[in-house]
């Protein structure tokens, strides 16, 4: 039966994408830790404010799949390092958001052709089909996981 089946995590789907996304993340991580002394979780922070500048914590958590608590100490920590700020939001007084300090957007100026050329570089392996299909492929899943969550 197949429910009997054993799980061949090596062939598991979700696992392979996991392994995938972490190669990449620790490769393309070893391009700015050491120079920037950046996490993982702090550059997609930055990453993100480099894109949508006013965000809350929650919002950069949502559009970055992270777990808010690692979210929450990845600005922490960019805040004590003067890349992040913290201001109140002119919509809702209660609510903060952030953005990039000029330090920040300086780091997010020099990493982002870092992190694109590592995902050409990357890509280059594929024909231009390959990568078109690979694009609508995880754009196809990703609708289909939020469709079932």
């Amino acid at each position: 039966m197949a429910g009997n089946a054993p799980l061949e995590l090596e062939k598991f789907l979700p696992y392979q994408l996991s392994v995938l996304s972490n190669t990449v993340s620790q490769a393309i991580a070893r391009e700015y830790a050491d120079r920037f002394q950046l996490s993982i979780t702090q550059w997609r922070v930055v990453a993100v404010l480099g894109r949508y500048d006013g965000l809350s914590a929650r919002e950069v958590a949502e559009r970055t799949a992270m777990d808010k608590v690692a979210v929450s100490r990845a600005v922490a920590e960019l805040m004590k390092d003067g890349r992040v700020r913290r201001a109140t939001a002119d919509h809702d007084k209660r609510q903060s958001v952030l953005s990039l300090t000029a330090k920040g957007k300086k780091v997010h100026a020099e990493v982002a052709p870092l992190a694109l050329e590592h995902e050409r570089r990357l890509l280059a392996h594929l024909d231009a089909d390959e990568q078109r299909w690979l694009g609508q492929i995880i754009d196809k899943l990703l609708k289909a996981e939020r469709a079932l969550a």
